[in-house]
């Protein structure tokens, strides 16, 4: 493989791949002002411990039951969704629509596992 400098000197942040195009990945499960709340949440639970470690390890808890409750909302929301786009469809007719909710399964199920 050979070095390449041209692309060693973009800034990490740039984009990248075809036609300088990168790929956007899979959009987070929770919304960015939610996520900074729980992470400002643990990383004060985390802060705090030296000095009131039993307050920091109830609000490190709170953190978590936080995260776990919008997970499971979101992972509920989007199952109805899911269901919803295939449910009522026949499948003789319908083929294409079946399909793409499957590779819709398919790929939240594997961020689910990568968890």
């Amino acid at each position: 493989m050979m070095y390449d400098q041209n692309r060693a000197q973009q800034p990490a942040d740039q984009p990248r791949g075809v036609a300088g195009r990168r790929d956007p990945g899979p959009a987070p499960l929770f919304p960015s002002a939610e996520r900074d709340k729980i992470a400002q949440r643990l990383g004060r639970a985390l802060n705090t411990f030296p000095d009131t470690p039993l307050q920091s390890l109830e609000e490190a808890e709170g953190a978590f039951d936080e995260a776990t409750a919008q997970l499971m909302a979101v992972l509920a929301e989007q199952r109805r969704t899911l269901r919803a786009g295939w449910q009522d469809h026949d499948p003789e007719t319908q083929s294409a629509e079946l399909h793409l909710a499957l590779r819709q399964y398919r790929e939240v199920t594997q961020r689910l596992l990568r968890l």
